[in-house]
């Protein structure tokens, strides 16, 4: 294995000027070789050792590459991941993962077949609000969980002018945008749902694609709701979990984003500016009493991400997020869509 995994992404847009290319840059075990613009071929301040290519087949053909970003629009995953893939490349797809199920498995077993290895880019599992929430379940101070809301929710009143995820086109719409990351979320805290009833909508008048949905998620003794809305001023938590013995309401609070977006430079240690008040309030019962405690959630680190892809590379460690996960997040989306559409109640057996 290389000292150091060379690395090519495949777009310089937003998930690759701030998820991706800060990481990758000051990760001991990677360096960022090249960065596909197709109409900008200047060099970036940032990255002035990293070459500018005009073309994904160009990155592709490249024989020095070790792993491949595929960060492009969501239709054209498959393509580029699929070329890369039967190269013998490794590959990291941006979520969504794949427009469908079935493409997701023909990549699975693409990857399988020459030997390569694949992974899907879920940042949000390193959020620090995320995290807290599975701390909070995994100790079982709620009990038995009965019922659970999870949601994204923004405020924008028109079209961001973004056609691939508010056109009319296959993969486009606020399901597969954040969905992508609310149903993954939902299959790591719950496991997979019995049944699904989903409601699509679309609320701004200069979009062709859905910009709010609501999932009810059915378990057997679980009901699990993931809603977003795109016109929403006062947002709600961004989970309340409510079980026998007590109840979280967690708010979306994770500034890692936003932080990218100033310039400031990821680390393995904490690099965000600490919260200004609690984010968590636990409610519980002790002694016929409901107790009520405010706290602050530990940070989350995207910088995870990478450590354990890299481990992940050298055959160190697990995937830290594995195709057939990613798979199984589109499964549940084009299932969603059929339940809008139908308007009932659908399987996932």
């Amino acid at each position: 294995m290389p000292a150091k995994f060379k690395v090519g992404l495949c777009a310089y847009g937003m998930s690759g000027k701030l998820f991706q290319a800060p990481f990758f840059a000051v990760h001991p075990g990677f360096s960022l070789g090249y960065i596909v613009r197709r109409s900008n071929p200047a060099s970036i301040t940032e990255y002035p050792d990293t070459q500018i290519l005009r073309s994904t087949e160009a990155l592709i053909a490249k024989p020095d590459i070790d792993l491949i970003v595929v960060n492009t629009p969501v239709q054209t995953h498959y393509e580029i991941a699929k070329q890369a893939l039967a190269t013998g490349k490794h590959v990291l797809v941006e979520k969504p993962f794949t427009v469908t199920y079935r493409q997701a498995l023909e990549l699975i077993d693409i990857a399988r077949e020459h030997n390569a290895k694949l992974s899907v880019f879920q940042n949000r599992r390193f959020d620090r609000d995320y995290l807290r929430v599975k701390t909070i379940l995994e100790s079982g101070n709620l009990g038995q969980i009965h019922e659970a809301t999870i949601r994204f929710d923004r405020y924008r009143t028109g079209s961001s002018g973004k056609l691939h995820k508010e056109g009319n086109f296959p993969g486009s719409g606020a399901l597969y945008d954040l969905g992508s990351h609310l149903i993954d979320q939902a299959l790591q805290l719950f496991g997979p749902p019995e049944n699904i009833y989903a409601d699509l909508m679309q609320l701004r008048p200069d979009v062709e694609s859905d910009d709010y949905f609501e999932l009810l998620l059915y378990y057997q003794q679980l009901r699990v709701r993931l809603i977003s809305n795109v016109m929403v001023t006062l947002p709600e938590p961004g989970y309340v979990l409510n079980g026998e013995l007590g109840s979280l309401s967690q708010l979306r609070s994770d500034m890692q984003e936003k932080e990218l977006g100033v310039g400031i430079c990821p680390s393995s240690e904490n690099w965000q500016k600490p919260l200004s008040e609690p984010d968590s309030i636990l409610t519980y019962h002790e002694q016929n009493n409901i107790k009520r405690k405010e706290s602050f959630s530990d940070p989350g680190n995207y910088f995870w991400f990478f450590d354990a892809l890299h481990q992940f590379l050298n055959g160190r460690g697990p995937n830290p997020v594995s195709p057939e996960q990613a798979a199984e997040v589109i499964r549940i989306i084009e299932i969603a869509k059929e339940s809008s559409t139908a308007g009932k109640k659908i399987s996932c057996k």
